[in-house]
C-alpha cells in the first residue's frame, strides 16, 4: 500500500506546467493573429466585421485586433501588362496589334478600390484597366485611316496613352506611367499602297526642301544686288587685284558720261 503512493504536490505542478505551457501557445497564436507584415511594394487594406476603416497599412510590421479584424494586400508597384486587341481603322480596315501598359495602383486608394471595384491584385487589371484601355484604343483608331496609322505610329500611341489616362483619371485608381504599342499586323494588299504613300510623302519633303533653299538663295541675291553700287563694286575689284591687270576700271564717279579706264597706267 505503501509502495504506491506519489509525493504530494506532484500532479500540481505537471498541471501548473501544462497551463503555462498552454498560455505561451495561446500567447504565439494571439500574437500571430495581432501583428501582421506588409511586404516592401505593398499596402495592406485592413476591414472591420467585413467594413474598411482607416487608411492603407504601409510596408513593415502592423497591429490588427484578431478575430475582429482581416488584412488584403495589394501591389503598388509598377504593373506591366501586354494586350493583345484587334479593332476597325476610319476607313473600315482590320488592324491587330499589342498594347503593353504600364501603371501602379495608388497607395492612397487601396481602400476605396476595395470598396468599389477589386478585392485583389489579380482583378484589379480586367476590372480597371483593360476596359478603359480597350475603349481608348478603339477611340483613337476610329478616327484615323489605316495609312496614316501604319505611317504616324508613334504619334498614335502617345494618342493612346493620353486617352487611357483620361480615362482612367474619372475613377482616379490608378496613374498610366507608359503606354506601347508593338506589333502592327495589316492585310498584305495594303501595305504596298502604305509604302508608296512614304515614298511620296518622302519626295514631297524634298521637293519642298529644295524650293525653301532656292527662295533664301534668290531673296540673297536681291538683297545683295540692291546694296552694290559703282563704289562697292570698285572695292571689290581693288581688294581682289593683282597688281598686274592693265586693264583698271576708273574711279566711279569720274565726270563725263563712261567712266574712263587706265590701260597700262593711262586713261
Amino acid at each position: 500500500m505503501q509502495g504506491s503512493m506519489r509525493p504530494a504536490g506532484g500532479d500540481g505542478l505537471g498541471t501548473t506546467f501544462q497551463l503555462i505551457l498552454a498560455g505561451l501557445v495561446a500567447l504565439l497564436i494571439l500574437l500571430s493573429q495581432t501583428i501582421f507584415i506588409v511586404p516592401a511594394g505593398n499596402v495592406a487594406v485592413v476591414t472591420t466585421l467585413g467594413r474598411v476603416t482607416g487608411g492603407e497599412r504601409r510596408p513593415g510590421p502592423n497591429l490588427k485586433i484578431p478575430l475582429i479584424q482581416a488584412t488584403s494586400f495589394f501591389d503598388v508597384r509598377t504593373q506591366v501588362r501586354p494586350e493583345q486587341f484587334s479593332t476597325l481603322t476610319k476607313d473600315l480596315q482590320v488592324i491587330e496589334a499589342t498594347a503593353t501598359m504600364k501603371y501602379a495602383i495608388r497607395p492612397s486608394e487601396a481602400g476605396r478600390v476595395f470598396e468599389t471595384i477589386a478585392t485583389d491584385n489579380q482583378q484589379i487589371y480586367p476590372r480597371v484597366i483593360q476596359p478603359s484601355l480597350l475603349k481608348a484604343l478603339k477611340s483613337v483608331f476610329s478616327q484615323y485611316e489605316l495609312v496614316t496609322i501604319a505611317t504616324e505610329w508613334n504619334s498614335i500611341s502617345a494618342l493612346v496613352q493620353d486617352k487611357v489616362a483620361e480615362e482612367l483619371k474619372k475613377f482616379d485608381y490608378v496613374t498610366v506611367q507608359g503606354l506601347d504599342l508593338t506589333g502592327l499586323q495589316i492585310a498584305e494588299e495594303y501595305r504596298a499602297a502604305i509604302e508608296q504613300k512614304q515614298i511620296a510623302d518622302q519626295r514631297l519633303l524634298r521637293s519642298q526642301t529644295e524650293v525653301k533653299i532656292a527662295e533664301q538663295e534668290a531673296l540673297r541675291y536681291e538683297i545683295l544686288n540692291k546694296s552694290l553700287d559703282d563704289q562697292v563694286l570698285y572695292k571689290l575689284f581693288l581688294d581682289k587685284w593683282d597688281g598686274q591687270t592693265s586693264v583698271v576700271p576708273a574711279l566711279p564717279g569720274t565726270a563725263g558720261g563712261t567712266p574712263p579706264v587706265i590701260v597700262q597706267g593711262r586713261r
